[in-house]
């Protein structure tokens, strides 16, 4: 069976009838990733060419780039999200509660969902053995917070056809890599079922800083259009929207206005549903018995 015959076809307009909290229209979760970029390999990503067009380790330049977001960008993007009160998913690469205990013990400290992100930051596919850096992943979050991670985004999105299963095995329930909808679905796997949770490469700020290159303002006019057009169809069946944020890329300071205008644009409006990844499984699957007991 290949990836994609696990995930069967299902049209929006055909989901069943759904009710958030409060007769909210959109569920809304932000995911504050934070990696480990190691300085002795490739860089997961750059800001700047390599001069004259070779590549040289160590790259001081790009990695200073990401390392500025951990020592400087995700205070102020801290700040914005606890003083505005949001729960918030920290998608942590696994080694960064070892590497970066100041960083992860505020999300610790704030209450944060703590989300499997990779033991330290580079491709699935490129791992020699999934499954074990899943588990290490895994363990070194338990053994920082005292709870194993529920939920789990892969960097850069990226999985073999395993990965579910490995996933799954190592007791994730729920997944953000798969941009399919906006809502969840589950997926079986012969550990018992895992669900999608709606995750944006959009309103995503590598998107649109690092590879798309706009203005600060684009990610308030993006996000803005986005929500304001999910919580409109939310009226009809709830949507769920996710925002995507780096410390390097919005945590910088001709960027963070933008982070925080769209937070407060947000909050302005009613029926929203603030939650985190694990909150919104939750969710989705008592729904759905609720659907399935004729309720």
């Amino acid at each position: 069976m290949t990836l994609t015959d696990r995930i069967p076809y299902q049209a929006s307009v055909d989901r069943p009838r759904l009710h958030l909290p409060d007769g909210a229209h959109v569920a809304v979760w932000v995911i504050l990733n934070a990696e480990e970029w190691r300085i002795d390999r490739a860089m997961p990503r750059t800001v700047l060419p390599p001069p004259m067009g070779q590549p040289l380790l160590p790259d001081v330049p790009n990695w200073s780039w990401h390392e500025y977001g951990m020592r400087a960008g995700f205070w102020r993007q801290h700040d914005a999200l606890v003083s505005r009160g949001i729960p918030v998913t920290f998608a942590v690469n696994g080694n960064v509660c070892q590497s970066y205990p100041r960083v992860a013990g505020a999300a610790r400290d704030a209450g944060w969902e703590f989300m499997g992100h990779g033991f330290v930051q580079g491709p699935m596919h490129r791992l020699e053995n999934q499954g074990a850096e899943i588990i290490r992943a895994c363990e070194a979050i338990r053994d920082f917070t005292g709870t194993a991670p529920r939920s789990w985004e892969s960097p850069g999105l990226t999985e073999t056809a395993e990965t579910l299963d490995l996933l799954r095995a190592a007791g994730i329930e729920f997944v953000a890599d798969w941009v399919i909808d906006d809502l969840p679905q589950d997926i079986a796997t012969p550990h018992g079922t895992i669900t999608t949770i709606p995750y944006t490469v959009e309103v995503n700020d590598i998107t649109v800083f690092a590879l798309q290159n706009h203005p600060a303002a684009e990610f308030f006019t993006r996000g803005r259009d986005q929500f304001d057009r999910l919580h409109a169809e939310g009226a009809t069946n709830p949507r769920v929207m996710a925002i995507s944020i780096h410390p390097y890329i919005t945590g910088v300071p001709h960027r963070i206005a933008a982070l925080e205008r769209l937070l407060d644009h947000i909050k302005a409006a009613p029926g929203v549903a603030w939650m985190t990844a694990s909150q919104i499984g939750d969710w989705y699957h008592s729904e759905m018995a609720r659907i399935a007991a004729g309720e």
